[in-house]
């Protein structure tokens, strides 16, 4: 062991010997388990292979603190750096374990009715962007800070592990400066409790990452010269795990969801494609398809003019009201053409798995938010399965209180013949339905109120009506100035 008695300073010198030499003191300096944010790129592939090989040199009594490697995949990551990922996973659990080292892998994926497509496809949320970029707390921060918050209940206090460098930005930089403990290695996490955070690599420039990782055997038997091939064929940076808001989600060309919207080119994925990876251009098109939904005037063709709320908000300009979600025929065509480029990608891919890019449980999530909010009785999306993968689904049913196809006619027979709106009668059903068996029923009246106070009249009158309101407020100015 390197006896250099200033390697657990801030200003020892920056050899890897010395960086190792650190992580042994900071991992001896108490009980707390590790957790090493893990995403399959360079940098947190950096962190974990100088971590492993700073602790074999410890003596096996002083290696028994628990580290957790822990991966977070969004279900929408690129499937190729998917399959990676798996691969390593498995090679770091196996590996682990016949060398008798403290180390488990774990993958965390997000709850399905939190996953990209049940909320875009199914409750209608938008493609994301700079200005509302809802996935990224759902998708990464929440299923990697449950795991957290669980190791927090079982051992009182972890210590995050990120594979992060101040040279990969300014923000980064300050951001690590600021909650970083005096006269320690450790940093205050900047949301969880219990929880704080050892930053490695942050001394490191991208080439020391790479002539570390290039120049030194990965412990768990992995081929890294695979990962830079994968760099080159993507010309791409990575997405770090994320862990809080703080954390610099993803840049303009990075490993990451191929569903990102957040920049106007995916330059990595076109990438891919152009070194020979034909079988993820669907991926592309469908991803090129949502981003267009970004432009203010596709806006007007593709978005309710209501929010999910039920309520409309008038644009700060006055000029129109602002769009809230995708409309269910639209919904149904993103749906659509996802099936139909998960069909023709399987159809390109050559010695690798087929991708599955939307799950059978999200396509039954799916289908129940839209026969609870949309009135979707005829089960649309079952519909669009069959006809797109010819595989034939079902709805559990989930009480009695459940409606056919049939019914679903009927109704909205009914509700054409008295111009009431499908969607207004399936919500009060579904506020029936919610109460139905209990004793006590005042709730009832709340939730039928809170519907009936939403805007169900169509985007003409609603437009008229503030058009009518905007020309009196005029006249009662005219008027006060005469």
């Amino acid at each position: 062991m390197n006896t250099d008695k200033n390697a657990n300073s801030p200003t020892a010198p920056l050899t890897f010997d010395a960086l190792e030499e650190r992580i042994r003191v900071a991992y001896c300096n108490d009980n707390r388990p590790w957790v090493i944010g893990y995403s399959g790129g360079k940098d947190s592939t950096c962190a974990l292979q100088m971590i492993w090989r700073a602790l074999q040199a410890l003596p096996e009594p002083e290696r028994q603190k628990p580290i957790y490697v822990l991966s977070s995949d969004t279900l929408v990551e690129t499937p190729v750096i998917v399959d990676y990922i798996d691969e390593a996973l498995a090679k770091i659990n196996s590996s682990a374990k016949s060398q008798g080292m403290p180390i488990t892998a774990h993958k965390v994926v997000p709850d399905i009715g939190d996953s990209f497509w049940v909320n875009l496809i199914g409750r209608g949320y938008p493609a994301p962007s700079r200005r509302f970029r809802w996935c990224t707390e759902r998708l990464k921060i929440d299923p990697a800070n449950a795991f957290i918050k669980n190791r927090v209940a079982e051992f009182g206090e972890v210590v995050m592990v990120l594979g992060v460098r101040s040279a990969e930005s300014t923000t980064r930089a300050q951001v690590m400066a600021l909650h970083k403990l005096e006269g320690s290695l450790f940093s205050r996490h900047s949301s969880l409790l219990g929880a704080f955070v050892f930053t490695p690599i942050e001394a490191l420039s991208v080439d020391d990452v790479w002539d570390y990782i290039l120049q030194t055997p990965a412990p768990w038997g992995a081929d890294n010269r695979q990962l830079l091939k994968m760099y080159r064929n993507a010309q791409a940076g990575e997405c770090p795990l994320v862990v809080d808001k703080n954390t610099e989600s993803c840049g303009n060309s990075r490993f990451g969801c191929w569903v990102c919207t957040v920049v106007t080119k995916d330059k990595a994925m076109e990438a891919m494609v152009d070194n020979g990876e034909e079988w993820l251009e669907p991926l592309l098109d469908v991803r090129d398809f949502l981003a267009e939904t970004l432009d203010p005037e596709r806006k007007k063709v593709v978005r309710d003019f209501r929010r999910r709320t039920g309520r409309v908000t008038l644009n700060r300009s006055g000029d129109g009201l602002v769009p809230g979600p995708y409309k269910f025929e639209f919904r149904q065509e993103v749906l659509k053409r996802l099936l139909e480029a998960q069909k023709e990608a399987s159809n390109l891919v050559v010695d690798e798995p087929a991708p599955t890019l939307i799950h059978e449980a999200e396509i039954h999530e799916i289908q129940r938010i839209w026969r609870r909010e949309l009135g979707d009785w005829g089960n649309t999306a079952y519909r669009i399965v069959k006809e797109e993968l010819g595989n034939d689904l079902y709805a559990q049913k989930a009480d009695d209180f459940e409606f056919s196809s049939r019914d679903g006619d009927i109704l909205r027979q009914v509700c054409d013949e008295h111009e009431i709106s499908l969607q207004l009668l399936s919500e009060l059903l579904d506020a029936e339905r919610a109460v139905q068996g209990m004793r006590r029923r005042t709730s009832i009246h709340n939730r039928i109120a809170s519907i009936l106070e939403k805007e169900w009249r169509s985007e003409e009158e609603v437009l008229a009506d503030l058009e009518t309101d905007t020309e009196e407020g005029e006249s009662s100015k005219e008027g006060l100035v005469r």
